[in-house]
């Protein structure tokens, strides 16, 4: 329910209730030329109910205005009843209070994952970022059967810019997209990157054809879900226990362990810089500007300014090595 017009169900009875207060204090100074507080006495006791006695005896007109005034206060009284009865009932100003707080924490919320799409492949993205403890907010457009506990869902349509800007794509750092329409993720390719420049874009495709589109649009990485299943059912076959250490490494992130790419700004001889022995870090390979890797990197390896080192290692080793790094 719009949020307006649940503030104006619940609180447009209560202005009505003051209109025929003022309406009632003015009859009776008019009617019965009652002072201003006896008037609103008399208004107040009538709309109540409570049955006090009268100011002064009424006159014939002043008693048809009692009359009136009575049953037009029992019906909007009754009706306010019913309807705060209903609304704590149903649930309704309970969802709305959830979402209002819902909408409060997405604004403070900065520097998280907005994941679209709360599919198979979405769920499985939430679930390793909730074990590594990144913050992320999700858009589905239809309503999930069993959501875990303290997820942020948006039900909307991840394609429209409102929906992205209330999840906070502004101040994220990556965005998920994991709908099952190729078309659909491309629109919102582009509409992630227009909003946010800098943002990292993860996307799904279903087609060999999308891809190459989905990275012109502003991916920064695209992956095929069917494709990833069949390779890694194979690698489980012919090196299963090194296929398992590699899952296991690339779904862990935490103090103890993790994997991280560092920008260098000057030439480095990795053999001089050593930072195996300074800072216990392990070099996995050389992110080269033409976007390619170097794999195992060389000791005499020298880098160039705007290369990115893929490192491996405890949050402490992997800062350690930032200093080292300059």
């Amino acid at each position: 329910m719009n949020r307006w017009l649940l503030f104006k169900k619940f609180f447009s009875p209560l202005v009505y209730l003051g209109f025929l207060t003022l309406v009632g204090t003015f009859g009776y100074v008019i009617i019965e030329d009652y002072r201003w507080l006896d008037s609103l006495y008399m208004t107040i006791i009538t709309i109540s109910t409570v049955g006090y006695g009268e100011v002064n005896k009424l006159s014939d007109g002043g008693r048809i205005f009692t009359i009136l005034l009575i049953i037009s206060s029992v019906g909007l009284v009754a009706y306010y009843l019913a309807l705060v009865t209903r609304l704590l009932a149903d649930g309704e100003w309970s969802k709305e209070y959830q979402q209002f707080r819902q909408r409060k924490y997405l604004q403070k919320m900065e520097n998280h994952v907005v994941v679209c799409g709360y599919g198979r492949n979405g769920r499985q993205a939430c679930e390793i970022l909730r074990q590594n403890d990144v913050t992320f907010a999700v858009i589905e457009s239809t309503k999930v059967a069993a959501p875990h506990p303290g997820d942020v869902i948006i039900y909307a349509d991840a394609t429209r810019d409102e929906v992205l800007i209330e999840a906070g794509i502004l101040k994220a750092k990556a965005i998920i997209i994991s709908l099952p329409d190729d078309a659909a993720n491309l629109f919102i390719v582009l509409t992630a990157r227009q909003l946010n420049p800098s943002i990292v874009i993860i996307s799904r495709a279903s087609y060999d054809q999308s891809v190459n589109k989905l990275k012109i649009a502003g991916a920064t990485n695209v992956i095929m879900p069917d494709k990833l299943g069949g390779a890694h059912m194979a690698s489980l076959v012919l090196i299963p226990d090194v296929q398992e250490f590699i899952s296991l490494i690339s779904s862990q992130h935490n103090d103890k362990f993790q994997i991280t790419e560092i920008e260098v700004h000057n030439s480095l001889h990795l053999g001089q810089l050593n930072l195996w022995q300074k800072t216990g870090c392990t070099v996995l390979g050389i992110k080269l500007l033409s976007g390619k890797y170097h794999r195992n990197p060389e000791p005499a390896y020298i880098t160039t300014p705007g290369e990115g080192i893929l490192l491996m290692g405890s949050s402490q080793q992997i800062r350690d090595a930032v200093v080292l790094l300059g």
